[in-house]
C-alpha cells in the first residue's frame, strides 16, 4: 500500500506550504513509506485529484486544497482530518496501515481490545 500525498510545488499560499510540509515530515519521521504528487507541476495529477475527494469532503466553493491524502486510490483526508488522527494517536488508523509494534497507536489498539 503506497500512501500518496497530493501538494503544491508552486502554492502562493503559507498555509498551505505549512501544512503540506507537516505531514511529510511527520510521514518521513515515522518511517511511513509515501509519493509526493505535485498538482502544481503536473495536470493529471491535479485532475485525479479533484476527482477523487468524495463530494461530502469538497469545499462548498471551488476545489480541495493541498494537502489531500490516499492510500493507493482510497481517500483518507485533508490536513484537517490528519491534524485530528495525530493529535488522537490514529494516523497509521486514518492511512489504512496497521500500527508498528511498540507505538503509542498500537499500545492504544492493544488497551482498547482488552
Amino acid at each position: 500500500m503506497v500512501i500518496r500525498v497530493y501538494i503544491a510545488s508552486s502554492s502562493g499560499s503559507t498555509a498551505i506550504k505549512k501544512k503540506q510540509q507537516d505531514v511529510l515530515c511527520f510521514l518521513e519521521a515515522n518511517k511511513i513509506g509515501f509519493e509526493e504528487k505535485d498538482i502544481a507541476a503536473n495536470e493529471e495529477n491535479r485532475k485525479w485529484m479533484r476527482e477523487n475527494v468524495p463530494e461530502d469532503s469538497r469545499p462548498s466553493t471551488g476545489y480541495p486544497l493541498p494537502p489531500q491524502i490516499f492510500n493507493e486510490c482510497q481517500y483518507r483526508g485533508d490536513y484537517d482530518a490528519f491534524f485530528e488522527a495525530r493529535e488522537n494517536n490514529a494516523v497509521y488508523a486514518f492511512l489504512g496501515l496497521t500500527a508498528p509494534p511498540g507505538s503509542k497507536e498500537a499500545e492504544a489498539q492493544a488497551n482498547q481490545q482488552a
